[in-house]
This record gives structure tokens, C-alpha cells and sequence, in this order.
């Protein structure tokens, strides 16, 4: 048993090979951060492959493909990704194009090859993680939550493709709400007290994929929150997200 985790040098893609490692696979750990994923070898029961690339490229992506294509990879989990918090007209262009290629771009190119595998053996998993901002818009980071929009979406209509020709394949997608990773830093925002605990995210996300739930929401005051927000005009919608992004600052 084996799978391959991008974004596995810290946060929830951390967690999840730590996870996965105790559940007996081998793993192959993906990130641009060598002595991270070194690190993080260390404290895992089973074998690890470290990759140290950027896949923000899709001539990567291809490279990355290109060099595992011929292990028996169960689970893919499409983990890499990152944010960027201020108004749109005054964020850096080439940071978003940036978070635009590797939160978009390389989740795409990665699902689409190994999807192509998955049938072929008509069994696998394929995990994105999104966000809870796949659900709503976001001012403020506006091209964070854009991006997740297409991660989740992408997913869904894989899922039904998959479901219609009763193929024997997972994809899903993680939407955690606020988590204790180092997304906050990253993004430039203030660190959520209310965040999860990478954890405890990284085993809901793990047990719920194994049960094959298509959309996965960790926390139960997220999901009731997103209950309630599917009733507000999306103006609205935007409205209380500008609000609660602001107190981030």
C-alpha cells in the first residue's frame, strides 16, 4: 500500500502522512522544503520517499508524474497550496499567478494523470483538499477562495463522471474551515484562536475518505455554518465573509 502526498513538509498534508503511515502505508512525500520532509520521515512506522520539488509548474507536475508513474500508488492526496490576504487591487500580481498555478494547475494536472491510472485499475483515491472557502466568495483573498471554488467543483463533476460509469475510484475533497498550520503566516494573517488542530483534521479527513464521503468538513460548527450560509444571497454571503476576514488583520 502506498500513497503520494504533496505539501507534505508541514500542516494538514504533515498530518495526513503521519496518518497514513500508522495505517501501514508507504508513503511518497512531496514539498520543496528537503529538511522538513527529512524531518518528518523520522517520526513515521513505515518507508517514505522524499521528493523535493516545486510543482507549481505543470513541466514539474509532468516530472513528478513521470518518476512515480510506475509505483503501485493507492492514494494521491492533492495537499499543496498556499494563501494571500489583502484587497485585490493591492495584492502582487505574480504571488497570486503563483497560488493560481500550484492551488489550480497543479491539482488539475495531478488528478487528471493519476485518474487515468486509477481507472485503468479500477481502484484508488484521489483526496483534494480545498476549503470552507470553496463555498463562498472571499474579499479580502479573494483569489484564495476563487481557487478553492475550482478545487471543489473540479471534484464534484470528477465524482459524477466516475459515479455515471460506475467506476470503481474515490475523489473528494477536504474543505476544512481555520486550521493551526502554517497557512496563517503564509497568508499574512492573524493566527484564528477557534482553528482546528491539524490532527485532528488530518484523521477526520483520512477516516472519512476511507468511508468515501465525497465532500469532507471537519468540525461541527463549520458544517452548521455552511448549512446556514447556503440560505444568504451571495452578496450577503460576501458581506459577513469581508467582515470576518477584516478581524484577521
Amino acid at each position: 500500500m502506498k500513497a503520494l502526498i504533496t505539501g507534505a513538509s508541514s500542516g494538514i498534508g504533515r498530518e495526513i502522512a503521519k496518518e497514513l503511515s500508522n495505517r501501514g502505508y508507504d508513503l511518497i512525500l512531496v514539498a520543496r522544503r528537503k529538511n522538513k520532509l527529512e524531518q518528518l520521515c523520522k517520526e513515521l512506522k513505515t518507508n517514505a520517499e522524499i521528493i523535493d520539488m516545486d510543482i507549481s509548474s505543470t513541466f514539474n507536475c509532468m516530472k513528478l508524474y513521470n518518476k512515480v508513474k510506475k509505483e503501485d500508488i493507492d492514494i494521491v492526496v492533492n495537499n499543496a497550496g498556499f494563501g494571500l490576504y489583502g484587497k485585490f487591487d493591492e495584492t502582487k500580481l505574480d504571488i497570486e499567478l503563483d497560488m493560481i498555478d500550484l492551488n489550480i494547475k497543479t491539482v488539475h494536472t495531478l488528478t487528471k494523470l493519476f485518474l487515468k491510472d486509477f481507472k485503468n485499475k479500477n481502484k484508488g483515491y484521489i483526496l483534494n483538499v480545498g476549503s470552507v472557502a470553496s463555498f463562498l466568495p472571499g474579499p479580502l483573498m479573494s483569489t484564495y477562495y476563487a481557487s478553492k471554488s475550482y478545487v471543489l467543483n473540479l471534484t464534484m463533476g470528477i465524482y459524477e463522471e466516475l459515479k455515471r460509469d460506475k467506476v470503481n475510484v474515490y475523489v473528494g475533497c477536504l474543505c476544512p474551515g481555520p486550521v493551526n498550520t502554517e497557512f496563517n503566516k503564509i497568508a499574512k494573517i492573524r493566527k484564528d484562536l477557534s482553528a482546528l488542530d491539524s490532527s485532528y483534521v488530518a484523521k477526520y479527513a483520512v477516516d472519512k475518505m476511507f468511508k468515501k464521503k465525497t465532500i469532507i468538513i471537519p468540525g461541527f460548527k463549520i458544517r452548521m455554518g455552511l448549512y446556514l450560509a447556503k440560505m444568504l444571497p451571495i452578496k450577503l454571503k460576501a458581506k459577513v465573509c469581508y467582515s470576518l476576514q477584516s478581524e484577521k488583520q
